[in-house]
């Protein structure tokens, strides 16, 4: 059945998640030892992940995915419209990709952090997403800084976001923009006792 329009769609499980996340794993040939030191966590913790029983936070999923060699968006349902053609340089000319607001569930992160996939099918090169943190959260509990693969360009679309960098600390209010490398170490949170923040984020591959 298709939601009514306005409906907001679940986020996907914690046991859905830890499969998604164990199947890319076994694809990529990584044992679950080699991925736990690569995360510099226990073998336990990474069972633990892909079980479902333990939730992620933003940090550790973008690290997990990085080990593997997976973009982040492959975390999430990657099943195509009918009739629409993937984005990219091989697609057909004059098709195009559709994704419903439906149709694709947001994922839920440790802290209450919320991921979901904007863009309409995998495209190369490129991820888009909208990221939604809750009062006094942060993409990172244990408080180490993430630096990964890729250039982000954000911005703030409610609420206020700060990203903490080794070397000073940055506020974003609604509507400003930030551009940075995602290999310089960042740590990025909600301050706010109240406001929910919401940020929209491109990240573009090498």
């Amino acid at each position: 059945m298709t939601p009514e329009p306005g409906t907001e769609i679940e986020a996907i499980t914690n046991e859905h998640l830890g499969r998604r996340l164990r199947e890319l794993r076994l694809r990529s040939g990584m044992s679950l030892r080699a991925l736990a030191r690569e995360l510099g966590i226990s073998a336990s913790a990474v069972s633990q992940i892909e079980l479902g029983t333990m939730r992620p936070s933003v940090s550790r999923l973008i690290a997990f995915v990085s080990a593997i060699g997976v973009p982040l968006a492959a975390v999430f349902d990657t099943s195509e419209v009918a009739g629409a053609a993937p984005a990219g340089p091989d697609a057909p000319a004059g098709r195009f990709a559709i994704r419903r607001s439906w149709e694709v569930a947001p994922i839920r992160l440790s802290g209450g952090v919320t991921f979901r996939r904007l863009s309409p099918t995998p495209s190369p090169d490129v991820e888009f997403f909208e990221s939604t943190y809750p009062p006094n959260s942060t993409s990172n509990a244990h408080g180490h800084f993430l630096k990964h693969e890729g250039y982000e360009v954000g911005t703030v679309t409610r609420g206020e976001l700060t990203i903490d960098f080794e070397s000073e600390v940055v506020t974003l209010a609604e509507g400003d923009s930030i551009t940075f490398p995602c290999s310089r170490p960042h740590i990025i949170g909600n301050r706010s006792e109240t406001v929910t923040a919401v940020a929209t984020w491109l990240i573009v591959h090498h």
